[in-house]
């Protein structure tokens, strides 16, 4: 994920104040409805995102010329710095809409009280598995997997089976091969804690990680230097020499293999362990104090359309939550589909985050 920061301002609308008086053209003066405002509603409705927040520019377009606003975006680094600068500006937001706060990090936002409810058109169409908060605070928007990936080739060439489920990872077949993120500093690193959790509960979850600690786990900062560096089925991973076949990253990363791939191969090169899986979903909302409300209603609406819901796969490679939006036949080819990901309630999360990443870091980072 890119960390350039682009910030960008928006300007102000003065509200008059009631029975404001204006000169009319014949220079006579009319009382003006009560509540009326001289300045013109703003057209410019501002997005507040992380940095992996990407459209196709004809789509967005096409919402700007049906709208009438223009949308400005306001990126603002990784999913966690980016919903701490909304929480510091609570009430005076830098924008209209934020998007990128994931389940990991929902309570936070919603106890911190930074969004204004508002119930989405087009919500009935998302699945309701996605709908976690029943006040419409925030609104679903995509969902995605964080899983091992293997090396296929390694596999093969060895004839050993690749690991599917998290028991399988723990095994001495598999030992010295996986090389994980940091669950204090990558958000795949703390899913695959939560996967861990989700699977083992709450009392468990450590035992687990002292067998995988014991069978050579790695663990690296962040997901560039694991899948791009030490993963040995990656693109980059191979340039690197990298010398591990098992890797936490996400259920979609197959599918960009072969986009990416030089040449473009006709099969993916890796592939998923559907049984190692945590969901994550990525949610957007209204800013509490937006400038443009209107405006920021009318781009929540167009974030669930089908027609923003079909862009999003090769854009952001995510999943859509709506019912009735397909997926590209790159992602229905080359993906897999996880059918029973590890979840932890979002409350669960926001109560014992801090503690479960510090109990982590004393099992695996050492």
């Amino acid at each position: 994920m890119s960390t350039i920061r682009k910030y960008a301002g928006i300007a102000l609308v003065a509200a008059l104040g009631i029975g404001t008086l204006s000169a009319c053209g014949d220079g006579e003066t009319k009382d003006k409805p009560a509540g009326a405002s001289d300045a013109p509603k703003s057209k410019t409705v501002t997005l507040v995102s992380h940095d992996s927040f990407n459209v196709s520019d004809p789509v967005l377009k096409e919402f700007e010329q049906q709208s009438g606003y223009t949308v400005k975006k306001l990126k603002s680094g990784d999913a966690g710095a980016a919903l701490n600068q909304e929480i510091l500006t609570k009430g005076a937001p830098r924008g209209d809409v934020f998007f990128g706060v994931d389940n990991t990090l929902l309570s936070r936002a919603l106890d911190n009280g930074i969004f204004t409810p508002y119930e989405a058109k087009g919500l009935g169409e998302v699945k309701p598995e996605f709908v976690l908060d029943k006040e419409h605070r925030v609104t679903p928007i995509d969902s995605g997997d964080i899983c091992v990936n293997y090396d296929k080739k390694y596999f093969a060439d060895k004839k050993i089976a690749p690991p599917q489920t998290l028991d399988d990872l723990i095994k001495p077949e598999y030992k010295d091969l996986l090389v994980t993120e940091n669950a204090a500093t990558s958000s795949p690193g703390l899913g695959f804690l939560l996967a861990s959790v989700g699977k083992y509960g709450e009392d468990d979850w450590k035992d687990y990680w002292t067998k995988l600690k014991a069978n050579g786990v790695e663990v690296v900062d962040g997901w560039e230097q694991a899948y791009n560096e030490r993963f040995s089925g990656s693109a980059g991973g191979r340039k690197a020499k990298g010398d591990r076949p098992l890797v936490v990253s996400y259920a979609s990363s197959p599918p960009v293999e072969v986009l990416y791939g030089e040449p473009k191969p006709t099969e993916a090169p890796t592939g998923v362990s559907t049984g190692t899986c945590f969901r994550q979903i990525e949610f957007a909302g209204l800013l509490k104090g937006a400038k443009n409300e209107e405006g920021g209603k009318a781009l929540l609406d167009f974030l669930i359309s089908k027609k923003f819901q079909e862009d999003m796969p090769l854009n952001m490679f995510v999943n859509p939550v709506v019912k009735n939006a397909a997926l590209p036949e790159l992602f229905t080819k080359h993906g897999v589909v996880i059918e029973k990901p590890e979840n932890v309630a979002p409350e669960t999360i926001a109560k014992n985050r801090e503690q479960w990443v510090k109990a982590w870091s004393s099992l695996a980072v050492k």
